[in-house]
């Protein structure tokens, strides 16, 4: 940790990003004195998950101090403009930076969402400490498993715990997590509702949804084998139109390089580009993605071809987008289970069988019944409200 950390500031510090540095390092202040409830998510996908709870306790009056690894997220809450809430970088997991922002905040809880449980923070909570949406893989498990008697003092001082699938429960429990901590399996991402708005006229004109399919989250790897479908599913359907969304847009260059190599026509997104004259639209920046899912009638999920574990299909099937996916998908198992067994998605192999599938929907009708069943397999059995409830009494505990 101490030598990330190091790297970290150096970083900052060659450029000059001083706000960011008093951030990492504990030392930022509030525009007023208040007592707060921490609420922290890694990133993007992560904090759009728990929007609704923060909404939700904001409504109840709570004060909230949301931090997050990322600069992307952050710009993107900021961009909530939610009144009793400020947000800044989350500092480095250090007991100096951590005390500071528990005494300069008033910190009197702290949330946590996912699998980013950073002991000292967890540890240095003298209130309450919920996580929510808790994710522990078999992998994390086995590693945590050599720093044991860490981890349950970590566990024990958790108050409440909602995993977001039934093995994570398994696991947290195992790991030392107190029964009577342990919450309702609730799936956060479940909660994903569209930004209120939508694609211009530009977009809107150059893509016909019928005939478009998007590549969410793309990973080194995958966009050879997502170029070749293309090119393949091109020849039985002369119109077809890709936008490719790489999970990290500062891959764009090696991305747009591979695209012309396909005999493909490329337009960037960073660039201004006219999306009308390419075959191929690289969408290469960030908070962007719900534009996409509106624009695709049929959305391949990334980081599902390589060994990243898939990405959420919880956002295409808000869209009624047909969902198609790699054989990976071990960061949402019990989702695309419940896929797999309503026929609400197809799972492809290669580039031959992402094809095959792109050409099998060829219609919006098609379409919109593959995205409808996969919106009612994904339905939570837990009612958010219920969870709601339980979030509150945890806080006033």
């Amino acid at each position: 940790m101490t030598l990330l950390a190091g790297r970290e500031l150096a970083s900052r510090l060659w450029a000059r990003d001083m706000r960011a540095v008093r951030a990492r390092l504990g030392v930022s202040r509030p525009s007023e004195h208040a007592t707060r409830i921490w609420l922290h998510a890694a990133s993007n996908g992560e904090l759009t998950s728990v929007r609704p709870v923060i909404e939700a306790l904001l409504a109840e009056g709570h004060r909230l101090l949301i931090t997050a690894n990322t600069d992307s997220a952050v710009r993107m809450a900021q961009n909530w403009q939610m009144n009793g809430a400020e947000i800044c970088l989350a500092p480095l997991d250090l007991r100096g930076a951590t005390r500071q922002v528990m005494r300069n905040w008033g910190i009197i809880a702290h949330i946590t969402v996912e699998s980013d449980l950073w002991p000292i923070r967890i540890l240095e909570t003298s209130g309450p400490v919920l996580v929510l949406g808790g994710r522990l893989t078999e992998r994390s498990a086995k590693g945590w498993a050599r720093f044991d008697g860490l981890v349950r003092r970590v566990m024990d001082r958790v108050t409440f715990l909602s995993a977001q699938d039934s093995a994570s429960a398994g696991r947290f429990a195992s790991a030392g997590l107190r029964q009577v901590a342990m919450g309702p399996v609730f799936d956060l991402k479940a909660l994903y509702y569209p930004p209120s708005d939508g694609p211009d006229a530009t977009l809107s004109n150059a893509f016909d949804r019928a005939h478009t399919w998007l590549a969410a989250s793309t990973h080194d790897g995958e966009e050879n084998i997502i170029l070749a479908a293309h090119k393949l599913a091109q020849q039985a359907r002369p119109a077809l139109k890709l936008i490719l969304a790489p999970r990290h847009p500062k891959r764009a260059d090696e991305i747009a390089k591979l695209i012309p190599q396909r005999g493909l026509s490329c337009a960037r997104r960073s660039h201004s580009d006219d999306p009308s004259r390419a075959n191929v639209y690289l969408a290469d920046t960030f908070g962007e993605m719900h534009l996409w899912y509106a624009l695709a009638g049929v959305t391949f999920v990334a980081g599902s071809l390589t060994d990243r574990g898939g990405h959420t299909p919880y956002e295409p099937a808000a869209f009624q987008s047909a969902i198609l996916h790699g054989p990976d998908t071990a960061n949402f198992r019990a989702a695309y289970g419940r896929l797999r067994d309503a026929d609400a998605a197809i799972c492809v192999q290669d580039a031959t069988a992402l094809a095959q599938a792109v050409i099998s929907l060829d219609t919006a009708d098609a379409q919109q019944s593959l995205g409808h069943a996969a919106q009612r397999a994904l339905r939570q059995d837990t009612n958010f409200e219920s969870l709601l409830r339980d979030i509150t009494k945890a806080l006033d505990a």
